[in-house]
């Protein structure tokens, strides 16, 4: 038995550092970051805060679901640059900023999934909520009293005796699979067709084959 206490502290002062040394290994900066100065950005997804940031490990590749080249077109062209006069393109750190400024209490601003439930099933970007392009698409049995709940419980547009009042519609930023895929813009295109000013829309043309392909953090969708 050791009756040395100058032994034993020197002993509980090299165990206790060594720990310190152990904890403090895991919280080491990401190596991997947004931007050189943004590491993650928190939002809210639902009633939870999520974390954004991009995967750590360096030799991760991306979900095969965002693996294939090439797709038959149509449906599945590659869309414009520029889908629309006034409809801002924008990309990964513009998309980060909205869903910051919405989870800092910006509610004039929303993130939509335009894709269909299953494909938003696979993952989510944290912060968006799903209207599938086929609920503001007449051709695809989306019936005017539907389309109008969407314009004024989401949107924030006015119905004034049949005429829509879009001066307090909130700013939507849209998205769907990719610069391949034609669910967003088709979106986009139904809401230029009601009247929808185009400067209160904006387009994240890579969606979520670039917000994969980056490595970005993703989540299942908010359940209704």
């Amino acid at each position: 038995m050791n009756k040395n206490p100058r032994k034993k502290n020197y002993f509980l002062i090299v165990v206790t550092a060594l720990g310190l040394s152990l904890g403090l290994s895991g919280l080491r900066a990401a190596e991997v970051n947004i931007t050189p100065d943004v590491e993650s950005v928190t939002v809210r997804h639902g009633d939870t805060e999520v974390s954004i940031m991009r995967n750590q490990n360096q030799k991760n590749t991306v979900n095969p679901a965002f693996a294939k080249t090439s797709r038959k077109c149509p449906p599945f062209c590659i869309q414009p640059s520029t889908l629309a006069p006034g409809v801002e393109t924008i990309a990964e750190v513009e998309v980060l900023d909205y869903l910051k400024r919405m989870s800092d209490g910006d509610d004039s601003i929303v993130v939509i999934d335009s894709r269909t439930p299953e494909w938003v099933a696979k993952g989510t970007i944290p912060g968006a909520i799903n209207i599938p392009w086929t609920s503001l698409n007449p051709a695809k049995g989306a019936d005017p009293i539907s389309i109008g709940e969407i314009l004024e419980e989401t949107f924030n547009a006015q119905n004034l005796e049949g005429l829509w009042d879009f001066r307090n519609a909130r700013t939507l930023v849209m998205f769907c699979n990719g610069m391949w895929c034609g669910q967003s813009p088709s979106n986009i295109k139904g809401l230029l067709g009601f009247g929808y000013p185009a400067h209160k829309i904006k387009w994240y043309r890579g969606g979520m084959q670039n917000w994969e392909i980056l490595g970005l953090t993703t989540v299942k969708p908010v359940s209704e």
